[in-house]
């Protein structure tokens, strides 16, 4: 299984003051630990590092991401990103430009996406952008 996880999950797992325990967090350290390809891409890494204080909190997520695979966007995911949220915002959907980006790599790249943000949910009704989601517990 390969897994492209979005920033707001990465925050979650790395902060201390935060339980861990949410489904996403939770796939992450699975993920992490059964050695499943987990990739990322230079936003990701640039928005974690922006929104943590301190050289600590800077050089543990500097040193965390550097055994992750990093897929670089080219000219044409850039192009495409623009066509795939064009798309979404024909159908109501509003897409961030960063979020446009993430899902045409996860899109290229055959990656499914980790993440607790709900635009990309709205996106995938409408892009085949795969999406992980915890499973389904029985009812009794």
């Amino acid at each position: 299984m390969s897994l492209f996880v979005d920033t707001g999950v990465w925050s979650l797992a790395l902060r201390r003051d935060s339980p861990g325990d949410a489904p996403e967090t939770i796939r992450l350290r699975q993920a992490l630990e059964s050695r499943d390809a987990v990739f990322t891409t230079g936003l990701v890494l640039q928005e974690l590092l922006q929104g943590f204080r301190g050289p600590k909190a800077h050089d543990a997520i500097v040193a965390r991401f550097a055994s992750l695979p990093m897929i670089v966007p080219d000219r044409d995911d850039h192009v495409a990103a623009a066509d795939l949220r064009n798309a979404c915002r024909r159908h109501g959907v509003q897409l961030g430009t960063v979020d446009a980006l993430l899902a045409r790599l996860c899109l290229h790249h055959d990656v499914e996406l980790l993440t607790t943000d709900g635009d990309f949910h709205h996106a995938a009704r409408h892009v085949p952008l795969r999406i992980w989601r915890p499973p389904q517990r029985p009812i009794h």
